[in-house]
């Protein structure tokens, strides 16, 4: 062929080549005596067999979840007791000591009280609770997070 043909040409001469060719033979078998024409010519048979090679994958059988309840524990108060100097005398509480409570209503997952400056979760948005020492605080935002702070 050519240099100077791209490949796509080169291709369509050839097939055209081939076609003309075959009309040629055809017409070529046509001529000879009639003896020659009765034997039998052996036919060409091309078979094409396209088999899927995909296999076949069973379905997955189901998925058995086990779901296991957890009791969240309840808010836990913290007594805690001053002791007061010297026997009960002048400058001292009549009742044996003060009670300073200390409960958070807020917990975190881990069960512990929040303090300013932690995160909040998405739950607590605008929630006010106390810290573990008693001080109120309050989830606000802040920038683009929401942090506890104090009230």
């Amino acid at each position: 062929m050519p240099k100077g043909l791209s490949r796509r040409k080169q291709i369509w001469i050839g097939g055209i080549a081939l076609i003309a060719l075959g009309a040629v033979g055809c017409s070529e078998s046509g001529k000879g005596d009639a003896a020659a024409s009765a034997k039998p010519v052996p036919a060409v048979t091309v078979t094409a067999t396209a088999t899927a090679t995909e296999t076949a994958t069973p379905a997955p059988a189901p998925t058995v979840t086990k779901t296991k309840t957890v009791k969240v524990p309840g808010p836990t108060v913290t007594v805690t007791k001053a002791a007061s100097s010297g026997s009960g005398g002048s400058g001292g509480t009549s009742g044996g000591g003060s009670k300073a409570t200390s409960t958070c209503s807020i917990r975190s997952n881990a069960g512990n009280c929040y303090s300013a400056g932690q995160f909040c979760r998405n739950s607590d948005h605008g929630a006010v609770t106390t810290n573990a020492s008693g001080a109120r605080i309050r989830c606000s935002q802040s920038g683009s997070s929401w942090r506890w702070t104090y009230a």
